[in-house]
């Protein structure tokens, strides 16, 4: 792990970056205004043709000679395996990328979408399909921008927030490199924009120095130290109140209410105890709390509570001075909890001996460098 920016090494020479991109074009005698355009066709899902300045109006003749090849390797950063529909108007989109891999984003209602910045996680939550299989590899920044370009094929995209497959925390350097390219070329608001954490001291260091400075939504889960550590058993060592205090500092900073995400485990973490310690770490804050009931994964011991008990939940913690949001884990009905749907890819492929060979950038593009 890199000690100055949290990042976690891991099979590096994978990763596709926007730095990657933005030297091939200059090898090819682009200038920074024809880097932006390149970048803003491609992340917004436009054709390199659109609008009224063509590419022979504008682009070199180098960059124009290479751009369908570009095109090709920027379409083939994450492809579309299989989609999953859900009665909330939300989708499972099972992501394929270049080198064979696959992650998963969702398109979220109200014009959204939710992406993975790693594929598998580290952190290791007890209730998450993800977290089981451990951390394969780094996304690199193109890859996940390549996730909301893929989504804006399908639907408009307004909103990104790095909820999905990975923790953002440690794969810090190509994130922030995702969320300035989408504040600016991506043209989403910068408030929309939401960055997921269970919490590390690196992120509360780097937000506040964006250019981009993104919400905060922080994994908390539990307001006891002790139960929270078995939940998320690889999370940095963050008393909750402390953890709270953070991201309160960062709200008042950026501008933007904190999310405060809660998983609600029935038997575990929504008993009256940590409602009494919600009331004192968030009553009065500018914190928003977002309570999930949980979505079950099979071949783990967990069970949402009925939907009395959690409405109950929201409204007493509502009461008591904490606004309090009950939402549902998109594509709950489709059994398409973060990680599921590539766990059972992955099923269904182990074993097998026909897979098809993945198509590398580098081989792609051998004069771009590998990602340090």
């Amino acid at each position: 792990m890199n000690r100055r920016t949290g990042d976690y090494k891991v099979a590096p020479s994978l990763s596709v970056c926007i730095d990657q991109i933005r030297h091939r074009l200059r090898d090819h005698g682009a200038m920074p205004c024809h880097e932006h355009r390149v970048l803003r066709l491609w992340s917004n899902a436009l054709s390199q043709d659109s609008g009224k300045r063509k590419p022979q109006d504008f682009l070199p003749l180098g960059v124009r000679a290479e751009l369908p090849a570009i095109e090709a390797d920027l379409a083939g950063l994450a492809r579309l395996l299989s989609e999953h529909p859900g009665a909330d108007g939300s989708a499972r989109l099972l992501v394929g990328l270049h080198d064979g891999q696959t992650v998963e984003a969702v398109l979220l209602p109200r014009d959204g979408v939710c992406v993975s910045t790693q594929v598998g996680c580290a952190v290791g939550c007890v209730f998450c399909m993800t977290g089981q299989g451990g951390l394969l590899r780094q996304l690199g920044s193109a890859e996940i921008v390549a996730q909301v370009a893929l989504a804006r094929t399908r639907r408009v995209v307004k909103k990104v927030v790095f909820m999905g497959m990975g923790e953002p925390a440690h794969n810090l350097d190509n994130v922030m490199d995702a969320i300035d390219l989408l504040g600016f070329e991506g043209g989403i608001g910068h408030k929309n924009l939401v960055f997921s954490t269970v919490g590390d001291r690196r992120v509360f260091e780097r937000l506040p120095l964006g250019a981009v400075k993104p919400a905060l939504a922080l994994s908390l889960h539990s307001t006891n130290a002790a139960r929270r550590a078995q939940l998320l058993p690889r999370a940095p060592a963050i008393e909750p109140d402390e953890l709270v205090e953070l991201g309160e500092r960062y709200a008042h900073a950026s501008g933007y209410p904190v999310q405060v995400q809660w998983t609600l485990l029935a038997g575990i973490n929504d008993g009256d105890d940590e409602l009494d310690g919600i009331v004192r770490l968030l009553a009065g804050k500018r914190a928003i709390l977002n309570m999930i009931p949980y979505n079950t994964v099979d071949g783990l011991d967990f069970q949402r509570p009925s939907a009395e008990r959690a409405r109950e939940i929201a409204q007493t913690l509502h009461r008591r001075g904490v606004l309090t949001k009950l939402r549902q884990s998109a594509g709950q009905d489709v059994d398409g909890g973060c990680g599921q749907l590539r766990a059972r890819t992955v099923s269904v492929a182990a074993g097998s001996t026909d897979l098809p060979r993945p198509v590398l950038w580098r081989e792609r593009a051998p004069s771009l460098s590998t990602p340090s």
